[in-house]
């Protein structure tokens, strides 16, 4: 997708008279840039990106201090592609005002962070003056129909009316309701704005990918604390209900269920003298050895980067190489860590949070993908997964999902079912999303 769009901004209403990223006002020539507003990690992804398909563009990523950043605001219209991140633009956003710049294109990679129209993310992009805005992202909507509004509220303020008329008119009837009339209305007013990125249609020669859910249970000892716990929550969660009601008990419950989701990895994530063992450790190590006996190379993913600490001690043990990428990783580190895995056949294993490895890495190096434990939301272990499973792939991937049986991951990996279905139905993206869980539907995870 970056390529498509920096070929994009250099060709798009171009005839032989003006080049790219300028146009004809009389008999000058108007110089506008072209902004790129993406999360801080990919800044320099998109920068070498550019110029490895587009060379004669010249870019700029805003980055350093407050002098820096000004002085490189006050120099943007001597360049053609213009990089910032959305923490840098909500804090420059005075700086880009008072010079009142004009975008020819407004790119808003990773659009899933403007799903809350109420930041300050999404309400400094919306700031910004462009000819032309596009969106990318892979996610549209993850939690509720308000994040599409937020996205499409930035690219075509006004086409679905204001929010508080988009609830009435969309979202209530469909997602509490589940009308599908209304559904496929809103269907209609999207899909004209919508360009899909399907590897089936577009990327044919990509090699086959195969997803096999393992199973595992847990030991006596580790079964023996889940269901303590387990009845132990759900009374507490049922008082704390009772006493402040469902909303005002929000942080409690996910309290417990991020709890019983970390017993299922390893009870000692917060258990300081657990000395047994946890099956799904076992079971990963095992596919990790056997991998490597194979001649694979592995991406794992966990929503826990404390449990890489554990994983990293059993992988230290077995003598097997490996690198490690969390939110901590400096930005220049990550790029390095993907280029260096990717061609060095003696690692063997990159450990990957996903909320900070999920997007915008390029890791075709390897041909497993590992992910520890289920997240709610499906379409960020599929991004997560597309970090192998894209343009570059020479070999076949194959993708295994460690669940827990009778615990929290399997009802959590019923809702994604569940809910990317919903989404299937609706929209024509084939995203998938995790709506604000029912309170029945929340009992039912305590069962």
């Amino acid at each position: 997708m970056l390529s498509v769009i920096v070929d994009y901004v250099q060709n798009v209403q171009i005839d032989e008279n003006t080049i790219p990223g300028q146009e004809q006002i009389g008999n000058s020539i108007n110089k506008k840039a072209s902004l790129v507003v993406c999360p801080s990690s990919l800044t320099l992804n998109w920068q070498n990106e550019a110029q490895k398909f587009a060379q004669e563009l010249k870019t700029l990523v805003i980055r350093g201090t407050l002098s820096e950043r000004k002085k490189q605001i006050d120099e943007i219209e001597q360049y053609d592609l213009v990089i910032t991140s959305y923490d840098l633009l909500k804090r420059d956003i005075e700086l880009y005002s008072k010079k009142d710049y004009s975008f020819r294109f407004i790119v808003a990679d990773e659009a899933q962070y403007l799903k809350n129209s109420n930041t300050q993310n999404a309400k400094s992009i919306k700031k910004i003056r462009a000819d032309t805005r596009y969106a990318l992202t892979g996610t549209p909507i993850e939690n509720s129909l308000a994040e599409l509004w937020s996205i499409f509220d930035f690219i075509m303020p006004g086409y679905l009316f204001s929010y508080r008329k988009f609830k009435a008119m969309y979202e209530t009837p469909i997602v509490k309701e589940e009308n599908q009339e209304v559904m496929q209305k809103l269907r209609m007013l999207i899909e004209p704005f919508i360009l899909r990125r399907n590897k089936k249609e577009v990327l044919t020669e990509l090699p086959d990918k195969t997803i096999t859910i393992l199973n595992n249970e847990m030991g006596e000892e580790q079964r023996n604390i889940y269901l303590s716990y387990l009845a132990q929550a759900k009374a507490e969660i049922v008082e704390e209900i009772k006493l402040n009601g469902y909303e005002r008990s929000q942080m409690q419950i996910l309290a417990a269920l991020t709890r019983l989701r970390q017993i299922c990895c390893h009870p000692s994530l917060f258990m300081e003298k657990y000395n047994y063992g946890s099956s799904k450790l076992e079971q990963c190590i095992e596919i990790i050895q056997e991998a490597i006996t194979g001649g694979h190379k592995i991406l794992l993913f966990s929503s826990y980067t404390s449990m890489f600490e554990i994983i990293e001690k059993e992988l230290k043990q077995r003598q097997i190489s490996y690198f490690k990428l969390t939110g901590s990783t400096k930005i220049e580190e990550r790029i390095e860590l993907v280029e260096e895995f990717n061609k060095n056949p003696e690692i063997k294993v990159f450990l990957i949070s996903l909320k900070a490895g999920g997007t915008g890495l390029n890791l075709t190096g390897a041909d497993m993908v590992i992910h520890y434990d289920p997240w709610w939301n499906l379409s960020t272990e599929n991004q997560a997964t597309d970090r192998a499973y894209r343009i570059g792939q020479k070999n076949n991937v194959q993708v295994y999902k460690l669940i827990t049986k009778n615990s929290i991951e399997e009802k959590i990996y019923g809702l994604q079912q569940k809910k990317a279905e919903l989404v299937d139905n609706m929209l024509s993206t084939k995203t998938s999303f995790i709506n604000k869980l029912s309170k029945d539907e929340i009992m039912n995870l305590f069962t």
